[in-house]
């Protein structure tokens, strides 16, 4: 079979580890990468043997080119998203889908108009962690699920990170970051979300970039960046969830538990694609190792990506979608809209876990295509 020809816009640090684990694909191959700063998509195309440096409008008029990556910043994303399915191209984007929700449904409405697909990170809940709890759950191992807790306590990526002044405004903080990949675990292990009430605030104001040129650069905080709240899901399971770049010190919080009427599940950490799965029965006194569904590595970013073209070659839905997306958009900021009005946000959209599931082969055979 042909390989599906795609380009990447946006040639950050976030661009190497989609290359490299894309570069020996049999679905795809990337044949450009375009940049606002042209030296630094050379170089990536230098590193990775790629054919041709665009500017973006060069990449988005080459009629050869199908299928675009879009790694730009957050604050990009959507309008990246619909430039490229005005060119008639498939879009596959880094979290989050968009910054505001009136973006990210006009990125949804755009595609479905179009005949296109939109594909959004994280795509990790494919990974073998995250998919072997699931199968616990379906198996039931911990009875019918009723809460859960979830936990990202961090203080937050300046002391490492070049360029960090995008945390710290909208579509950053700890919740636009990180939230997703909660959140999308939660939403594949427990259904889709029905309401969820919070409190957000500004815990830690000062913060100084700490390495690389920007170092000793002071950083203005325009976001929340710790968020404590509740998620009722539809199915009637309640989760605790707290994110949070003001934690100064360290965390032995877990970061995902499931309870169920019959036991407990302990989630490896949802940033990663592999990690152990505990499961503690009723009435036992020890935890034990879950059997992994299949093997992954602690990091496959891309598989998202190849699902998704394997859904295009079959005409079916794909699994890290923009509908799925969109959802967690749409929770996030429900998070900061419960804080700021004081009460209950119920969610307008839903999302079906098992939709793509029923319509696609094993998860395993992602993997190993990758």
């Amino acid at each position: 079979m042909e390989k599906l020809k795609a380009g990447i816009i946006g040639c950050g640090n976030i661009s190497a580890i989609y290359l490299e684990n894309l570069k020996n694909s049999p679905l795809i191959e990337i044949v450009a990468v375009a940049d606002l700063i042209r030296e630094r998509a050379q170089e990536r195309a230098d590193e990775f043997n790629i054919a041709n440096v665009y500017n973006v409008d060069e990449l988005l008029q080459n009629k050869e080119i199908e299928l675009v990556l879009n790694l730009t910043v957050p604050g990009s994303h959507a309008m990246t998203d619909l430039a490229v399915l005005e060119s008639g191209k498939h879009v596959y984007a880094e979290k989050p889908l968009a910054i505001s929700l009136e973006d990210g449904r006009k990125v949804i409405e755009l595609a479905e108009e179009k005949g296109l697909y939109v594909g959004s990170a994280p795509d990790t809940f494919l990974g073998s962690g995250i998919q072997t709890a699931r199968q616990a759950i379906v198996d039931g191992l911990i009875g019918k699920p009723i809460a859960a807790t979830s936990f990202f306590m961090g203080g937050g990526p300046e002391a490492w990170h070049p360029d960090p002044e995008f945390f710290y405004i909208a579509g950053g903080g700890p919740m636009f970051d990180m939230g997703p990949y909660y959140l999308t675990a939660l939403v594949t292990l427990l259904g889709p979300i029905r309401r969820i009430s919070s409190s957000a605030g500004i815990q830690i104001t000062d913060r100084v970039i700490g390495s690389g040129p920007k170092e000793g650069t002071p950083l203005r905080v325009q976001t929340p960046t710790h968020l404590a709240g509740t998620i009722d899901f539809t199915d009637g399971a309640i989760a605790t969830m707290i994110t949070s770049f003001d934690i100064r010190g360290a965390s032995d919080l877990p970061r995902i538990e499931i309870y169920g009427t019959e036991g407990t599940l302990s989630v490896p950490d949802p940033n990663y694609f592999n990690g152990e799965v505990k499961l503690r029965r009723f009435g036992q006194d020890t935890w034990e190792t879950v059997t992994p569904v299949f093997e992954s590595s602690q990091n496959e970013r891309g598989i998202g990506v190849t699902e998704m073209v394997e859904s295009i070659r079959a005409g079916r839905e794909h699994k890290a979608s923009g509908k799925l997306a969109y959802h967690v958009l749409e929770a996030m900021h429900a998070f900061q809209r419960s804080s700021l009005e004081g009460k209950h946000v119920m969610l307008e959209s839903t999302y079906d876990p098992n939709a793509a599931t029923k319509a696609n082969e094993d998860p395993t055979e992602i993997v190993q295509s990758n």
